[in-house]
């Protein structure tokens, strides 16, 4: 049997101590940001490698290949 934590909604406290928390939405909403954080590195991550070879290709362009130096 499970003992509502006093001045908490959503927690409950177990027969073992444990203590349970039942609020789906909040979890969910926690799992939709959690997601949202991941793609944006994810994206941002790509964008610094598109930068990072865009300002390689500019210095060949303005340098020449950097193989042929010497």
């Amino acid at each position: 049997m499970m003992k509502r934590v006093e001045g908490s909604k959503h927690l409950f406290r177990e027969d073992s101590g444990a203590i349970v928390n039942t609020d789906t939405n909040g979890y969910q909403d926690y799992v939709r940001l959690r997601n949202a954080r991941r793609l944006e590195k994810q994206e941002l991550s790509e964008l610094k490698s598109e930068l990072s070879e865009i300002k390689s290709l500019l210095m060949e362009l303005t340098n020449g290949p950097q193989s042929n130096r010497t």
